[in-house]
């Protein structure tokens, strides 16, 4: 069996070079790969501005992947990806070690996402505060009955620490930590799977994530109305006047982070999703287009 062993390690080496040798010769010349690593509340957005873009352009080969935006930094940081997709901004000490290994992000926002408070159909509370929603993250609240509720105890999901949602969620809501009973899901359909079961659960998500092509909640859950304060009216996402105007609480910038300013094909994809095609599908995906203020952000970066 010994003496078998290096005949087959020879075997499996001789394979493996004849099928990279194949798959150099018949990958079709000149195409330009661009990997995407990042965000799970960009991912299905990129996959569509991906495909979309690869139908008008073939040959550039575009690779979508998620994991967190937290990973997507880490892999630009490491030379690992062509952009880091992140619903944050990059944090100063990120940026210094981005700078030590010779990569030099560049913040490009190709969207704007509202964040949603998401929860069982069947609990029977309609709206919570901006700061009802931090006492429930930070275990102050424990009870649905504390705002107005059934008797139930409280289960919070959220995301793992790399998700730049769990980040922007705890310094833009809680100003805190989060409770230790915090569930910590790998990703966004984990959280909406698991409040489809839940009643006693609350998660958020990303807008995009939980509204079908029609701008309508997927079935399964509720998406719940915010307040500001207390004492204001609460609103609902859903409702694109609402985060036009600035009123509903919780929107934030979606970053394609990349190594210095984009040039050619990367150029051209950006531009793509900064057009009126691309910022078309970031709608149809339950995003919502750049304001001019984002526009005029991101000429300092794109050299035309």
């Amino acid at each position: 069996m010994l003496g078998i062993l290096p005949a087959m390690i020879r075997l499996g080496i001789t394979i493996y070079l004849l099928l990279l040798v194949a798959a150099c010769r018949f990958a079709p010349p000149g195409v330009t790969n661009i990997l995407i690593k990042g965000s799970d509340t960009e991912v299905n957005l990129a996959l569509s501005l991906a495909e979309s873009y690869m139908e008008h352009d073939p040959m550039v080969s575009i690779a979508v992947t998620g994991g967190g935006s937290g990973m997507g930094i880490a892999a630009l940081i490491n030379g690992k990806t062509t952009i880091a997709n992140s619903s944050r901004a990059m944090k100063p000490q990120e940026v210094e070690l981005a700078n030590e290994r010779g990569i030099h992000p560049v913040p490009i926002v190709f969207a704007v996402d509202a964040l949603a408070l998401v929860v069982h159909p069947e609990l029977e509370v309609d709206a919570l505060s901006v700061n009802e929603i931090g006492q429930i993250y930070r275990g102050e609240i424990t009870n649905w009955q504390a705002v107005g509720g059934p008797d139930l105890e409280i289960t919070i999901y959220g995301r793992q620490s790399n998700s730049g949602t769990y980040v922007f969620f705890r310094d833009s809501v809680l100003r805190a930590d989060y409770a230790p009973a915090l569930m910590q899901m790998n990703g966004t359909a984990q959280i909406v799977e698991a409040l489809r079961t839940d009643i006693s659960g609350i998660g958020y998500v990303g807008l995009g994530y939980v509204l079908d092509k029609q701008r309508q909640p997927i079935e399964g859950i509720r998406i719940m109305d915010i307040a500001v304060e207390g004492s204001d009216e609460a609103l609902s996402p859903v409702e694109v006047s609402n985060i036009r105007n600035g009123a509903y609480p919780l929107v934030r910038p979606l970053f394609q982070f990349t190594d210095g300013p984009p040039e050619g094909e990367l150029l051209e994809f950006i531009q793509f999703c900064l057009s009126d095609r691309g910022q078309e599908l970031v709608e149809k995906s339950g995003y919502y287009p750049l304001s001019p203020r984002f526009e005029r952000y991101n000429k300092q970066w794109l050299h035309e």
